[in-house]
């Protein structure tokens, strides 16, 4: 059937729009979070993540598909890696944020779908075409820009691409469905991180319980603030076209990209302005020509 065909057009894209609007707006949501440390936030952010999943897969009755997917120690060991990857990824995502560097993080998602291209280039062979090297060659423009002119590469921007880029290509080569997939990813981290929550309320630390009912709810709802983009994410990808999905995702990053300059004030320059502008224009023509190629107006 037509991904786009009938009456689950609309459903679809709702639920992808919002999803990407949802992780637009997360920057928000943790600057709520700011006086709490990013590692604390991270774990429970896990946890509650863990709680939320768990009851969806128990609803959806998703346990055994899991369970099943589990049992190659290929797929154990691919899923493992890719849990450690995506909480490396949430904690710097966190950092980032709460130490003003949500710019960055912008430009980081900006960046990823370029990185993408290259890994599937490097580990599925993915033929390049010429505008896509292009498009490649300008974000590397940018980014060479900022090293020439600030004198230090943008490393928060390019370790959120590629630690989300090689996150994907795990996800790819595990064939595990999204929500059993983050059900996995939670549970294997959630012994460590309960550990060490354990641990600091033993030292008397901790945030949960000890600076006010508002921290504790923000607090378990980053469990929800977590996994429902990735539900909605997950319900919308399999109901509209792949190019359509493709791009959404620039809505992500671009609520970022003016909460960092509007709402919270960050120093955006000239300089800054060359390297966001040769990543937009590197976008520009990676969207183009996948909208092009998709009607058939380019071989």
């Amino acid at each position: 059937m037509n991904p786009e065909s009938g009456k689950k057009v609309p459903s679809g894209m709702i639920a992808a729009c919002g999803a990407f609007v949802m992780w637009g707006l997360l920057p928000l949501y943790w600057k709520m979070l700011g006086e709490v440390p990013a590692t604390e936030i991270l774990c429970h952010r896990i946890l509650w993540s863990a709680v939320f999943v768990g009851g969806i897969v128990t609803i959806t009755s998703r346990w055994a598909e899991l369970a099943k997917a589990l049992r190659s120690r290929r797929t154990l060991l691919t899923m493992t890696c890719s849990s450690v990857l995506i909480g490396i990824n949430w904690w710097l995502y966190i950092w980032a944020v709460n130490s003003g560097h949500v710019l960055e993080t912008s430009l980081g998602y900006y960046i990823n779908p370029l990185v993408n291209i290259m890994l599937g280039f490097l580990f599925f062979r993915d033929r390049l075409r010429p505008l896509q090297l292009v498009a490649i060659a300008l974000a590397a423009g940018g980014v060479i820009y900022q090293l020439v002119q600030f004198g230090k590469l943008p490393w928060v921007a390019l370790s959120l691409a590629f630690s989300f880029s090689f996150y994907g290509l795990l996800r790819k080569i595990a064939s595990v469905e999204s929500i059993p997939g983050l059900m996995f990813e939670t549970l294997v981290l959630t012994p460590i991180i309960v550990c060490y929550l354990l641990f600091l309320h033993m030292q008397g630390g901790g945030a949960f319980g000890s600076m006010g009912s508002g921290t504790d709810l923000l607090l378990a709802g980053a469990g929800v603030a977590t996994s429902l983009p990735l539900v909605g994410f997950a319900y919308g990808a399999r109901r509209i076209r792949l190019i359509t999905l493709g791009l959404l995702q620039y809505v992500a990053p671009s609520i970022a990209f003016l909460l960092g300059v509007f709402v919270f004030k960050e120093p955006f320059s000239v300089d800054h302005l060359i390297t966001f502008g040769c990543i937009w224009s590197a976008l520009l023509l990676y969207s183009g020509e996948g909208m092009l190629k998709s009607r058939g107006w380019l071989r």
